[in-house]
């Protein structure tokens, strides 16, 4: 992610090379008078300031540009890596951030992120909603203004600004969980590693040597020595996703690694400081998950410090942000790179629908409809025929076929139909069919390879027999 131009001023080559890898064009200027000469005429992205021209030159610089109506970010650059304590002097004079020496690449990424997204209703000309409820939700696209999610950001912002670690996110799966994750990690840790594991994805054995490391020889396989997460995230954050599908032995080295700050890799005899933020997430309520002894109570309560909720999507508190949302991803979406631009919005119907569903699966559900729906468009708005939410749509649609009809195929044909439909509709670009189905690109190879479709193999003849004759690619859903 880049910039399209930034102005530089410096004499120092150190900052001009680290500059260059954040934009396309980049503007050096030997002294701020030059560097004002150079932003009234490209008009930058963004300005990097260097801290050696001293405060009294940055206060003037900073007064110039506003008086001149110039709202371009000015980011100072400091010496070295934590060696300068002048940061909030310059950020309580007007700077947008503080670079820390002249190879913090982490942070100037991060700081490119935030202009990009905060400047995204002027690069994108049909974008003209503020999505983002302050600087900080859109430092990581945390889209929503609703009071649900001013709670969460308002809380996200008194734990990040804590010393409290560990630290814990609940809400249900969809709801924006690792958002959260990232949020706390920017504004605590925004130069430091964040590392993020699915407690869900990996067998018991795999999580305990991905988090702590092993030693070679430790096990079968144990070829070389390896680097545990724990270890790689450093003095940033370790992000556990679904805590609640941890192993109860494993429940137990996690606690202690909370206590005594230290572990040792699998096989390993030495012990190793943990400085890194922890931040745990679950989708299911641990408290029950303890009552039913399928987590440790220890954990929970040494967890459950200054716990961060996120509601539901269809909690009263946050429908507001539906539309919101909406319209973000309608924005941003790239799932058709050749509809870019061209859809501007929904129908007062497709809106109104999208306001009366249940969203179980939450804002992830909800962009993969509104990506669905910008693949079957024809036209600028999304109508009511493109919002598909579920299975049951789709015989809703298939005109009512009859009880013999209905005998006369199974779920598999169907499926296979299905799948069939949704590749020859995008040409078999399997990214594209798997999202139209709602389906994962891996679930849809192993569909194909399931019922032996072969391109070419959807045949008109046989869809003629089939009950779903008159659906239309328009009607096609999720294949469980």
């Amino acid at each position: 992610m880049t910039l399209h131009r930034i102005v530089v001023a410096s004499k120092d080559k150190q900052i001009e090379q680290l500059i260059q890898k954040a934009c396309q064009q980049i503007f050096i200027a030997d002294d701020p008078s030059e560097a004002l000469d150079i932003t009234q005429t490209v008009e930058p992205d963004l300005i990097v300031f260097d801290e050696c021209f001293g405060a009294s030159l940055f206060c003037e610089f900073i007064d110039i540009i506003k008086n001149n109506s110039i709202d371009t970010p000015v980011v100072i650059t400091g010496g070295s890596n934590n060696e300068s304590d002048s940061s909030n002097e310059f950020l309580q004079m007007g700077a947008f951030d503080y670079l820390n020496g002249k190879q913090d690449e982490q942070h100037l990424k991060q700081i490119v992120s935030r202009i990009k997204n905060m400047s995204i209703t002027q690069s994108c000309p049909n974008m003209t909603i503020d999505f983002f409820a302050n600087d900080s939700a859109a430092s990581v696209s945390m889209v929503g203004k609703s009071k649900a999610t001013l709670k969460t950001l308002n809380m996200i912002n008194l734990v990040a600004n804590s010393q409290c670690n560990p630290v814990l996110i609940i809400g249900e799966t969809g709801t924006g969980k690792e958002m959260a994750a990232k949020a706390i990690h920017t504004i605590r840790h925004f130069n430091q590693p964040f590392v993020a594991v699915n407690c869900a994805a990996l067998t018991a054995n795999l999580l305990e040597s991905e988090l702590f490391g092993h030693v070679k020889g430790s096990f079968t396989g144990a070829h070389s020595d390896k680097i545990g997460l724990f270890e790689l995230a450093g003095n940033g954050s370790i992000f556990l996703d679904e805590i609640s599908e941890m192993p109860l032995d494993l429940q137990a080295k996690l606690l202690r690694v909370l206590q005594e700050k230290t572990f040792r890799k699998v096989g390993g005899v030495k012990n190793i400081s943990c400085n890194a933020t922890i931040i745990v997430s679950s989708n299911r309520n641990l408290k029950k998950e303890v009552e039913q002894k399928t987590f440790r109570s220890d954990l929970y309560y040494r967890l459950n410090t200054c716990p961060i909720f996120i509601a539901p999507l269809r909690s009263p508190e946050r429908r507001q942000d539906i539309a919101l949302l909406a319209k973000y991803f309608i924005q941003t979406s790239t799932i058709c790179p050749e509809k870019n631009g061209k859809i501007k919005s929904l129908t007062k119907l497709a809106f109104e629908a999208l306001d009366k569903h249940n969203w179980h699966g939450n804002v992830r559900e909800l962009k993969n409809i509104i990506d669905r729906a910008i693949l079957l468009e024809t036209t600028d708005k999304i109508g009511l025929s493109s919002i598909i939410f579920d299975p049951a749509e789709f015989s809703d649609a298939s005109q009512n076929p009859t009880p013999d009809k209905i005998n006369s195929f199974s779920l598999e044909k169907a499926e296979k139909e299905l799948v069939a439909r949704a590749l020859q509709e995008t040409g078999w670009q399997k990214t594209r069919a798997a999202t139209l189905l709602g389906i994962t690109r891996a679930t849809l190879y192993a569909k194909v390879k399931q019922h032996n479709i072969e391109k070419g193999s959807y045949i008109a003849k046989e869809a003629q027999s089939d009950p779903l004759e008159h659906a239309s690619t328009e009607h096609l859903v999720a294949v469980n």
